[in-house]
């Protein structure tokens, strides 16, 4: 079908981008057809832009997000502090050198993730369109014309609403009427369209993304600042604030600036780099790509998980799985049955007739042919009552539109397909299609289905009740060409067809036995109506259509006269098939202490159903259904119900749950964290992206949102970790997550693997670098101390840049390489990632440790040294700074869990470094005395003395309070 359309307005991503740049009166628009020189006002572009800078703004924009952070904003001033002589402590590039590196490093990554930005919204930013057929148009349209004869077409609106149900939309009645596509562009017509609203199409997200362990850390850096704030004054103090003690305070935290180690970003962020090329290279789950390479540790610490329903924990594919007639069941190993019965009903003369056969007085064959009629009516029922339209695809591609319309006479299977407005009417179809009975034509006044035998028959459609939420029914009358018999087919929610079928004692207990295996039912019946029924009907249907007041109340009450003592035919069941190995991926996350809230927009019943088939709600658990509620008061019943429950999943819709977050929303999100699982359906993206909000302001835990459709990427970018998967609703969740997956079931690698991975080593990496400076401020201190608190440096120019560069930076960096066990273990023991989510790997009681460590070892070095040396003060420099990097090696090795061979590589590489780098180091030190023995022994003793208590409570603690990992690694 190929249909014309007239694009009207932006896409909503560039709606958003231009609202974010300025503030604009938003105005309704005329657009003239064909004559776009008419248009008085020029809009901005349809082009989709993710990117954060551009040319003019990469520079600036970079450093104040850098400058931001009070670690990098403390060296900046430190630096500029060295260009007043009295401040200046040391040579200039001692400290603009680390600070123009870690700029520069931050500045390249910046780059390198912009330019991944720009290639993606150059690649979808690039498409054209000329016939609008399959084809995803990324701004408002109106239909205008089509080549179907009535106009009408079927459209997908997954983008905005995550629903990706086909919707029946009928062109504009004057542009359809037009003899040819041409003559759109010579009519003198416009379209006013109104101003932009506030609806589904818009959403909300965050410009930047900063990681909570950044935040951590950043708090950190202050307890350090002050620590050496206090330290410079105590300094200060102990000299008796004589002469310019201003001068010498700000002397001295200068000095004591190492204890805040510049290098802590730098190693950050190229550990976050090497996290995300781990995450990208990992061949068991293949597809995923990391889109912001800042915050890969938040995947370790999640608490909550909010995922849509549709195209990520289903395929929304809909297979057949059962047919109940009452006292036979038939399921997928036995529909060959079924298509025996069908060929059977079809292969007498007058096949339409079949049914009404009187059976042989035989009880065998009456039995059998008793079963075989009641299939024939069910499997007839099913494929007349739905809103299918079977299409037929041109065979060529340079048909004319006469010729293109009249492929439908085409009736051959393998150039059909169905469109409808529900998945699941379509499975029905199809089925009937597989047990012989096909949909071949359908238009608005007729259908024509085709037997086994290959007979086509049909049937007016004389009325049509299309299915509500409110209803949960859609129904049919049809009359049959070659009898001329009138019927009146249903079928909907057991809920609602209970009341309206013949009283039978098998109907609920099925509905609940098809619900517990996760299939969606459907409850088939029908009613034969006399031509004075139907007559009389009718006039009465017409007339309360034609009603000025209550219209809708009186149209569904004469509907409804018709809907009693109806028979009951069947009973359906269809799955809509689960992503591959989502059952086990939910039950892995639920191990690990992550809760699961699922967001979709799809209506209750079929959320329910999903949440049992995926095990999202475990069969033990009960579910409390939140009634609808419209008022506060009612809302406070409901509440005080549900309160009473306990360990229950909840299942909510939208608009109730607006009306519980406008009274109380404390309450509310109170009592649903206290639940295994949440399901929340009809959701709007904006509903989406309140709950995400919600739960980060009232739990300060640290949520993550997964979704692959359009309507998603609200939610995914309001949450602190946005995974987008790349399916069949296309790749807009893709594009704006901070990753990208392939299948649902690699999340749990990403997480329990990646995640724990990231986080762990981040945490140990900065603690380290931290260490690092703060060992070698303590030797300043002592050094101070014992030299009249003089504010003069211990070690100067190179032996400060090289002791955070090649002599140390190797090492601490081979940490992002460690693993406390092994990825199979993680995913076999998930409740390793429960620890993770408290924070213990990066606190404040683990940030105390190190500081009593680094005080421990800073003032063994550097009294060891003082005790040892002999006579000349430059032994004092040798000793302890060879014992530092000795110490610093060490600890490096003590803290690593799994060795691998490039923190071998990186051990060796920095002594050899150091080792090779004395021959010029004659400014600093003596070179005859460090090749003395003497100066080997006194080294290698205070280094045991620094490192040997701390392997030995090492080896105590793991043997009589070991951490849970190690239990598994043995």
């Amino acid at each position: 079908m190929v249909l014309t359309f007239f694009i009207l307005s932006l896409s909503c991503c560039d709606c958003l981008a231009r609202m974010c740049r300025r503030t604009k009166e938003l105005k309704a628009r005329t657009v003239w057809l064909g004559h776009p020189e008419k248009c008085e006002e020029k809009y901005p572009k349809n082009a989709i832009k993710n990117q954060k800078y551009n040319f003019f703004t990469f520079v600036p924009g970079v450093l104040y997000q850098q400058f931001k952070f009070f670690l990098n904003l403390y060296f900046l001033v430190v630096a500029c502090s060295q260009f007043v002589p009295a401040l200046k402590i040391g040579y200039l590039y001692t400290y603009w050198a680390p600070l123009g590196f870690v700029m520069a490093v931050t500045m390249v990554r910046e780059a390198v993730d912009e330019v991944r930005r720009y290639q993606r919204d150059k690649e979808m930013n690039s498409q054209l369109y000329s016939k609008l057929t399959n084809q995803r148009i990324p701004a408002d349209m109106i239909f205008l014309r089509t080549s179907e004869k009535t106009g009408s077409c079927f459209i997908r609106t997954d983008q905005l609403d995550g629903e990706t149900d086909w919707k029946l939309k009928v062109a504009v009645v004057c542009t359809q009427r037009l003899p040819a596509l041409g003559d759109l562009f010579s009519i003198n017509a416009y379209v006013y369209a109104q101003k932009p609203q506030l609806d589904i199409h818009s959403f909300e997200g965050n410009f930047t993304r900063v990681g909570l362990l950044d935040l951590e850390l950043n708090r950190l850096t202050k307890a350090l600042f002050l620590a050496q704030v206090v330290l410079s004054i105590v300094m200060v103090a102990l000299q008796g604030f004589v002469g310019p003690w201003f001068r010498n305070l700000f002397r001295f935290i200068v000095l004591f600036s190492y204890i805040i180690p510049i290098s802590l970003r730098v190693n950050l962020d190229m550990g976050k780099s090497a996290y995300g090329w781990m995450i990208m290279k990992d061949e068991n789950i293949p597809g995923t790509v990391v889109r912001t390479s800042t915050i890969p540790e938040e995947l370790g610490r999640l608490v909550y998980l909010l995922t849509d329903k549709t195209g990520t924990l289903t395929q929304n594919e809909m297979i057949f799985k059962r047919l109940h007639l009452g006292t036979v069941s038939y399921g997928t190993d036995t529909m060959d049955e079924i298509q025996s019965h069908i060929g059977q009903s079809y292969a007498q003369p007058q096949p339409a007739q079949a049914p009404k056969a009187v059976a042989p007085k035989a009880a065998a064959p009456k039995v059998r042919r008793s079963v075989s009629s009641r299939i024939h009516e069910a499997v007839k029922a099913i494929a007349l009552c739905h809103n299918v339209t079977p299409v037929y695809e041109s065979r060529a591609n340079g048909e004319t539109e006469s010729t293109a319309a009249e492929a439908d006479q085409d009736f051959s299977d393998d150039n059909r397909t169905y469109q409808a407005s529900s998945p699941d009417e379509v499975a029905l179809v199809r089925w009937t299609e597989s047990v012989g009975l096909t949909l071949v034509n359908r238009d608005l006044t007729s259908l024509q289905l085709k037997t086994p035998a290959g007979q086509v028959l049909t049937y007016y459609i004389l009325q049509i009740f299309p299915f509500t939420s409110e209803s949960k029914r859609m129904g049919i009358i049809i009359r049959e060409e070659t009898t001329g018999d009138i019927t009146f087919y249903m079928k909907g929610a057991d809920v609602a067809m209970a009341s309206i079928v013949q009283y039978n004692d098998w109907l609920e207990e099925e509905c609940g036995n098809m619900a517990r295996e996760g299939l969606r039912t459907l409850v088939v019946a029908k009613k034969s109506l006399s031509e004075e029924q139907y007559t009389d009907f009718e006039n009465r249907f017409n007339q309360a259509k034609l009603s000025i007041h209550d219209r809708a109340l009186k149209v569904a009450a004469v509907v409804e006269s018709l809907e009693r003592e109806m028979e009951l035919l069947c009973l359906t069941g269809v799955e809509d098939q689960l992503q591959a190995d989502v059952r086990p991926t939910l039950e892995l996350l639920r191990n690990a202490g992550i809760k699961i809230w699922m967001l979709t927009g799809d209506k209750l019943e079929t959320a329910t159903c999903i949440a049992k088939s995926s095990h999202l709600v475990s069969r033990s658990q009960d579910i409390h259904v939140f009634r609808s509620v419209s008022n506060r008061g009612e809302a406070h019943l409901e509440l005080n119900a549900f309160r009473r429950k306990h360990d229950c999943a909840l299942v909510i819709s939208g608009d109730s749950l607006e009306v519980c977050l406008r009274y109380y929303e404390h309450e509310f999100v109170e009592l649903a964290c206290q639940c295994p699982a949440v399901v929340c359906c009809r959701c709007s993206p904006t509903q989406k992206a309140q709950i995400v909000h919600l739960l980060k302001q009232h739990t300060a835990n640290r949520t993550c949102a997964i979704g692959d459709g359009g309507n998603d990427v609200s939610m995914i970018q309001a949450a602190d970790c946005g995974i987008g998967i790349e399916g069949k609703e296309g790749k807009q969740a893709s594009l704006a997550a901070d990753f990208s997956i392939t299948q649902f079931k690699h999340i749990g690698r990403l997480l329990m693997v990646h995640g724990r991975n990231s986080y762990k080593r981040s945490a140990a990496l900065g603690q380290f670098v931290m260490h690092r400076g703060m060992i070698i401020s303590t030797m300043q201190a002592v050094f101070s101390s014992i030299f009249y608190f003089a504010s003069v440096p211990l070690y100067q120019g190179f032996l400060m840049v090289g002791y955070s560069t090649i002599y140390t930076m190797f090492p601490v960096f081979s940490l992002v390489l460690d693993q406390d066990v092994k990825p199979e273990m993680a995913l076999l023991y998930p409740e390793l990632y429960k620890d993770l989510t408290k924070g213990r790997s990066l606190s404040f009681k683990t940030f105390l440790i190190w500081v009593l460590i680094s005080i421990y070892q800073g003032g063994i070095l550097m009294y060891g040294a003082l005790v040892l040396f002999e006579s000349e003060f430059v032994h004092v420099v040798a000793i302890s700074f060879t014992a530092l990097i000795l110490t610093e090696l060490l600890m490096v090795a003590l803290n690593i869990r799994t060795w691998h061979w490039l923190m071998v590589l990186a051990e060796f590489l920095s002594l050899g470094c150091y080792i090779a780098s004395l021959a010029f180091l004659n400014e600093y030190f003596d070179l005859g005395f460090i090749t003395t023995p003497a100066f080997l022994w006194k080294v290698s003793v205070i280094t045991v003395v620094s490192c040997l208590p701390l392997y030995i409570i090492k080896y105590l603690k793991r043997k009589f309070s070991p951490p849970s990992y190690s239990k598994l690694s043995s």
